[in-house]
């Protein structure tokens, strides 16, 4: 049997994605048949549209590792069709079917929206390690987020907030600043040739404890503005690689450079439970907000790249079957 799904067989723009027919998955031991009702889109999809991410599998590819939905087949011992489950790291999810190994797969409560889910799990999970793992926020510390208007800029913002930390927001659109304060952000700046000396000015010269840096090209700078046994967060390159970092500057300010990346935190199903479950209960106790998405067909999925890539949006972008 056959399933509809947004493909590509070579890589560029968003015009080389094609909406075709594709097997159907079939499951074995252990796993479950997903019926998608919300897919997440990452700009992780469009690194992988134009081959600069690692791919499962043969062309035709297919992207996406978020989503929600219905088990309608299941040869788990933990799940039954009929289930409300979702995930954030089960790869050729843009389809109407997905396969997934129960270890990977979340159970959802009855009041939790697919969309809800198919928004949250992969950025808010992202968030909530690098806030309570890579570095774990102390009251009145100060920290810089950049991309703070991106998606898990917005929920890094907030945790951030939760914790104590005075925060400052940085992006690239000038449009996007007053989002920022009103997420709680103390300062939200542009990110200009000149941010790191105005995160100076605002910290009077002092520096801050730890900056979270998804912009990769900003890398040097985020170094420069973190003070003496501070900490730098670095987990996106959302702007170019980085340039290489002297050992000798982290060395003579006593500075901790981390990496991050959520697969490194989400190696037991009890690691995803848990970061899930926290983040549907700051929802629904009104301490997270996230943003309402903006939705589209599946296979409208090259308009949905394109949107995504455009910067417009301030939610997620999702694609339903």
């Amino acid at each position: 049997m056959n399933m509809n799904a947004l493909t590509f067989s070579s890589f560029g723009d968003a015009e080389v994605l094609e909406y075709i027919e594709v097997p159907k998955p079939k499951i074995a031991k252990g796993e479950v048949l997903i019926q998608m009702k919300a897919i997440g889109l990452n700009f992780a999809d469009i690194y992988r549209r134009k081959g600069h991410y690692h791919l499962k599998g043969e062309p035709p590819y297919i992207a996406g590792y978020e989503g929600a939905g219905q088990v309608v087949e299941s040869k788990s011992s933990q799940l039954n069709v009929g289930d409300k489950v979702a995930f954030a790291d089960v790869p050729f999810a843009n389809a109407e079917f997905v396969m997934a190994h129960e270890d990977h797969v979340i159970i959802l409560e009855d009041h939790v929206p697919y969309q809800l889910a198919a928004s949250l799990l992969l950025q808010g999970m992202t968030a909530h390690y690098l806030c309570h793992d890579s570095h774990l926020i102390q009251p009145k510390e100060v920290v810089v987020i950049h991309a703070a208007a991106g998606g898990v800029g917005q929920l890094l913002l907030q945790m951030c907030k939760m914790r104590g930390a005075t925060v400052i927001g940085l992006s690239r659109s000038a449009m996007k600043l007053e989002k920022i304060k009103e997420l709680g952000a103390d300062h939200a700046l542009l990110l200009t040739d000149k941010w790191a000396q105005d995160v100076l000015h605002i910290t009077e010269g002092e520096g801050v404890d730890v900056v979270y840096d998804s912009i990769g090209a900003t890398l040097n700078d985020s170094i420069a503005v973190t003070k003496e046994k501070g900490t730098i967060v670095f987990y996106g390159m959302s702007g170019g690689d980085p340039a290489q970092v002297d050992p000798r500057v982290l060395m003579d300010g006593s500075k901790k450079l981390v990496g991050g990346d959520l697969w490194s935190y989400l190696k037991t199903s009890q690691d995803r439970a848990f970061r899930a479950h926290r983040l549907f209960q700051w929802i629904f106790d009104a301490k997270l907000v996230v943003a309402p998405p903006e939705v589209f067909e599946l296979e409208e999925g090259e308009q949905a790249h394109e949107f995504l890539e455009s910067g417009k949006s301030e939610g997620k972008v999702l694609l339903v079957p």
